[in-house]
C-alpha cells in the first residue's frame, strides 16, 4: 500500500551521471565538463534534420509544402481565411463520414485541413520575432519603472533625513552660549587644580567643599 501511494513524478529523472559531476568541489576546481561545441553543420530535431545556418522560420517552398497565401499578404485577413477554410473543411470532412466513410475523399479532406493548419501554424510562428521585441519591450519598461520608483522612495527618505539634519541644526545654541565656561569642573580638570596648587605651595591642601563644611561645624 505504501509504494502504491507513493508519488510518481511525470517527468523523467534527471541524468544524474552528469549531475553528479557538477558537485562544488569540482567547480571550485574547474573539473566539470566542458560546455558541448556549437553546431556548424547539420543536426536532428524530431526526427527532422536542419541547417545551423538555417532561417529560424523557414519557408513553406524549403519543406517541400504548396504556398495557399500570395508572398505579400496580410497576417490578420490571411488567418482568417485559414480559418474559414478550416472549418469549411471540416465540415465537409464530417459529411463524408456520414455519408460515405470509405470514400477516398476523405483521406483528401484529412490531407487538405492538414495543409490549412501548417499554414495557419506558420503564420502565428512568423510572429514570433515580433512576440520577442515586445516582450523585451514590456520587460525593459517595467525595469525602467522599478527604478524610477526606487530613485523616488530614495529621493523621499533623502528630504527627510535632510530636513531633519536642518532642525537639529537650526535647534543648537548660539555661538556665545557654546563658548561659556563649564560651571562644574571634570574629576580630571580638579586633579590638575590641586596638583597645581601643591607645587605653587598656594593651596592649604583643602578643597571648597571642605572649606563648606568646615564653616558648617564653625558655626554649630
Amino acid at each position: 500500500m505504501a509504494e502504491a501511494s507513493q508519488g510518481v513524478s511525470s517527468l523523467p529523472l534527471p541524468p544524474m551521471q552528469f549531475v553528479n559531476l557538477y558537485t562544488d568541489e569540482n567547480i571550485r576546481m574547474g573539473r566539470v565538463p566542458r560546455p558541448p561545441p556549437p553546431i556548424k553543420d547539420t543536426y536532428s530535431s524530431f526526427g527532422q534534420l536542419f541547417q545551423a545556418d538555417d532561417a529560424i522560420i523557414r519557408p513553406l517552398e524549403s519543406q517541400g509544402l504548396r504556398r495557399l497565401y500570395p508572398q505579400n499578404y496580410d497576417h490578420k485577413r490571411e488567418l482568417k481565411k485559414l480559418n474559414q477554410s478550416i472549418l469549411a473543411n471540416f465540415l465537409d470532412l464530417l459529411d463524408i463520414l456520414i455519408k460515405s466513410p470509405e470514400s477516398p475523399k476523405r483521406a483528401e479532406k484529412i490531407g487538405d485541413l492538414n495543409l490549412l493548419f501548417i499554414h495557419m501554424h506558420h503564420l502565428i510562428n512568423e510572429f514570433r520575432p515580433h512576440q520577442a521585441r515586445e516582450t523585451l519591450r514590456v520587460m525593459m519598461e517595467v525595469q525602467k519603472r522599478q527604478r524610477l520608483e526606487t530613485a523616488d522612495r530614495f529621493q523621499i527618505h533623502l528630504d527627510k533625513v535632510t530636513e531633519m539634519l536642518q532642525n537639529c541644526v537650526t535647534s543648537l545654541p548660539q555661538d556665545a552660549a557654546l563658548n561659556t565656561p563649564l560651571l562644574v569642573k571634570t574629576e580630571n580638570e580638579q586633579m590638575e587644580g590641586d596638583g597645581h596648587e601643591q607645587q605653587n605651595g598656594t593651596g592649604d591642601g583643602l578643597d571648597e567643599r571642605d572649606k563648606m563644611m568646615c564653616d558648617i561645624i564653625d558655626s554649630m
